[in-house]
């Protein structure tokens, strides 16, 4: 989200999505509060600092590390505040194993912690256990809610393409095995003990490898969905998984607002065209499918991520009355 007031994040989400608030990332505060900052401050024995291209793990913990706790601390107040006497499903999103491991350069080396099977290994244990402890932290916090987690994976594509590139640019780490994928992303999710959601705004989207791991649900931009891949959707809806269908574009982010071009019809009818396409059952897509922005929206204004988020809602209140005009 935009901004660099919690409180005014929370509200916002809290207003348009009383079905599925979150909690908002605000990367305009800078270092830490990004989405590898939030993520790496959350790693048990694991220390990291900024460097000028991102974060690095550290011999120790340092000022930077202790600031994206603080940072991510502020948000949980804020949360914590707004949810008062909430009952329902919360939101809750980090950086996934593959892209904190793609983000992430080694304590020694400028390459990232991708090009060292060891250190991938500690971190993805770190991780699991930092993200056990944090899901813990926030359903005492917001003892009402029912947690979702949600892990970002934009770099999980690359890495089982094998085209992350080195810290010299001239090379790329080798390809991750798809099968050592799922299980390092699934003992993650294992450990949250939440419902997941892997969501990855990328291109080629490994739908097997995040089914494997036991997500309960895909998130992606429906616009970079290739005909292909539309049996790959099937697959995953038939198994019962849960699709966070980025239906709203937000590639044209600075403008006014994202949804200012749409109509909410138009979002809805995208959604409903690929349940579809997809071969399943008209009925069952609001049981399924949550319609999303593409990606984030830390990139618009204030008034266009209000708009944004208050466009997906209206789509999903479309959704039934469209199905009902044409069933097919």
């Amino acid at each position: 989200m935009p901004g660099t007031s919690p409180a005014d994040a929370v509200a916002v989400v809290f207003g348009e999505l009383p079905g599925l608030p979150f909690l908002p990332e605000l990367p305009g505060r800078g270092p830490g509060a990004d989405m590898v900052g939030r993520t790496a401050a959350l790693l048990v024995d694991l220390p990291v600092e900024t460097t000028t291209g991102g974060w690095k793990l550290a011999p120790r913990p340092g000022r930077d590390q202790r600031r994206a706790a603080s940072m991510l601390s502020a948000d949980l107040d804020a949360a914590e505040e707004a949810a008062a006497g909430y009952a329902g499903a919360f939101k809750i999103q980090l950086c996934g194993p593959w892209t904190l491991a793609a983000s992430l350069e080694r304590s020694r080396s400028l390459d990232p912690v991708l090009t060292d099977p060891g250190a991938i290994a500690e971190v993805v244990a770190s991780l699991a256990e930092g993200i056990a402890a944090y899901v813990a932290d926030v359903g005492k916090r917001i003892g009402g809610a029912t947690l979702v987690l949600q892990l970002d994976e934009p770099a999980l594509p690359a890495a089982l393409a094998g085209s992350v590139p080195t810290a010299s640019g001239l090379n790329r780490v080798g390809a991750i095995d798809a099968a050592v994928a799922s299980q390092r992303l699934a003992s993650v999710l294992r450990a949250a003990g939440a419902f997941s959601v892997v969501h990855c705004c990328a291109g080629d989207i490994p739908f097997g490898v995040i089914n494997k791991a036991g997500a309960g649900a895909v998130g992606f931009d429906l616009s970079l969905l290739r005909d292909r891949e539309i049996d790959l959707v099937a697959q995953a809806a038939e198994a019962g998984t849960g699709l966070l269908c980025g239906a709203l574009p937000t590639t044209d982010a600075k403008r006014d607002s994202p949804a200012s071009h749409r109509d909410p019809r138009q979002t809805a009818a995208a959604v409903i065209t690929l349940w579809h396409r997809a071969g399943m059952p008209p009925g069952t897509l609001t049981e399924q499918v949550v319609i999303t922005p593409a990606c984030g929206l830390a990139g618009t204004s204030p008034r266009a991520a209000r708009a944004a988020l208050a466009h997906c809602q209206e789509a999903a209140r479309i959704v039934p009355e469209l199905i009902e005009e044409d069933p097919r």
